[in-house]
């Protein structure tokens, strides 16, 4: 059988688990693609930081449990304004407006107002809401510190603030409320006269009126706090699940194709090396693999996490330290068997160097083996460094897999039965692993004869 590029990918498409395994791993790349476009960034060196993640809801589940629920969950949406401008006589006057479609059957927990607004003088911020059925709701009126010169003001508004509370009281004597309790969140979102929400179409709005100058606002959200939240949840931190999952995509690809790589090259030379070599050499150098060999791995990373440092590049460099020795073996019986074919001997006495025999003849027969080889070492990789982050060991700047698991088992996820900050990370690990597996037994096959028979 050739074992030339087309002659393997010829042997391997027609391995229905080897293609299997390649449709997960495009899929996995199409992920890590996604992350790098869709996701900014800043998101990713924030993960760790609790202030950018204040938005949030904390330990909400997926949105997509509505759909398996006989009653809609609230969902915790952050709403972005349409906003618009316009002079009235010389009041500048500055308009966010937020369209909600409410259709849940319980009442969001709280809403709340974030913005930033650049101004002079001393502008005057009235908010809004209009309900479906056409009443509208006055909740706060209130001037903004004073500024001679133009000044960028930061705040945001709680719909559990006094001054709201205050508004909704006299809301509640002019229509006929059934609720006893004011919270500003039942009186917006229920019926009159019944104790049921109120379902439609909300517009909150937010009035800035200005005599000094024309105010600008941004970073001006509407956030309706509720129970459930994006794709994948959030966590105990308020992080959003489903990015620490897709960045984890890349981060899992990166550790285990570099160090399967990095392992397969080193043991593949230095196993060739001794096999070639023999005698004197092929003695030392194999009773050197054997003491590599002999070392507790696991133990010997975590001391060396501990005491080194827990970088994902350190973390990387270790396990490939302890990763080629097995394949140093392997590739040493194999070199052993090679160099006695007749073509390297006639390359030897032919005068040919050495390394010119080891790279033209006999590296290129342990090709096929070398590319299982990698694709059967990738998922060890994985959950070893899954393994360590798990254990506090890893690198806590980076959203691993392991991180995630690390931190969910840190906050009891299980004993709460916050099932979503557990299982995905754990079928991701599973999954990429089962793609690497499945290629490295197609590739298993293609090697091995017998299989193949």
């Amino acid at each position: 059988m050739s074992f030339s590029a087309k002659g393997i990918w010829r042997e391997f498409s027609h391995n229905k688990i080897g293609m299997t395994g390649i449709v997960i791993l495009v899929v996995l790349f199409s992920m890590s693609v996604i992350a790098f476009v869709t996701i900014p960034v800043d998101n990713f060196k924030t993960w760790n930081d609790p202030a950018s993640w204040l938005l949030y809801p904390k330990s909400a589940q997926p949105a997509w449990v509505n759909y398996f629920q006989s009653e809609k969950i609230p969902e915790h949406l952050i709403l972005s304004p349409q906003s618009m401008s316009q002079q009235l006589g010389s009041v500048y006057v500055m308009t966010d407006s937020f369209v909600v479609n409410y259709q849940y059957d319980g009442f969001p927990s709280d809403f709340i107002y974030q913005y930033d607004i650049k101004y002079s003088g001393s502008p005057l911020l009235q908010l809004s809401v209009t309900r479906p059925d056409g009443i509208e709701l006055s909740l706060l009126s209130t001037s903004l510190p004073y500024a001679n010169d133009t000044a960028t003001y930061s705040s945001m508004i709680f719909s559990t603030q006094n001054v709201i509370s205050k508004n909704i009281a006299n809301v509640k004597s002019k229509y006929s409320f059934s609720f006893d309790d004011l919270t500003s969140e039942k009186i917006v979102f229920s019926k009159l006269d019944e104790n049921k929400i109120l379902k439609g179409s909300y517009v909150f709005r937010v009035h800035v009126y200005d005599v000094s100058g024309k105010p600008v606002l941004s970073k001006s959200h509407l956030i309706l706090g509720g129970k459930v939240y994006g794709m994948m949840g959030t966590d105990e931190l308020r992080r959003d699940l489903s990015v620490g999952l897709l960045w984890g995509t890349p981060l899992a690809l990166f550790i285990g194709i570099t160090v399967s790589i990095g392992s397969v090259i080193l043991g593949l030379l230095y196993g060739v090396f001794a096999g070639y070599k023999g005698k004197a050499t092929d003695e030392v150098l194999m009773r050197f693999n054997d003491i590599i060999y002999a070392m507790p791995a696991l133990p010997l990373l975590i001391i060396l996490a501990v005491t080194i440092g827990n970088s994902i590049f350190l973390m990387v460099g270790f396990l490939v330290i302890f990763g080629w020795v097995g394949i140093a073996k392997v590739s040493r019986s194999m070199a052993l068997q090679i160099k006695t074919l007749q073509y390297v001997e006639a390359s030897k006495l032919m005068g040919q160097k050495d390394y010119k025999i080891i790279f033209k003849h006999i590296l290129p027969q342990l090709l096929p083996y070398a590319f299982a080889s990698i694709a059967i070492s990738v998922p060890a990789a994985i959950t070893t460094e899954a393994g360590l982050s798990f254990l506090g060991l890893g690198d806590p700047t980076f959203p691993t897999w392991g991180q995630i698991l690390h931190d969910a088992s840190s906050y009891s996820a299980a004993a709460r039965g916050m099932w979503w900050w557990i299982l995905p990370p754990g079928i991701m690990i599973a999954i990429t692993g089962l793609a690497f597996v499945f290629i490295g037994q197609a590739m298993d096959i293609i090697v091995n004869p017998r299989l193949r028979r």
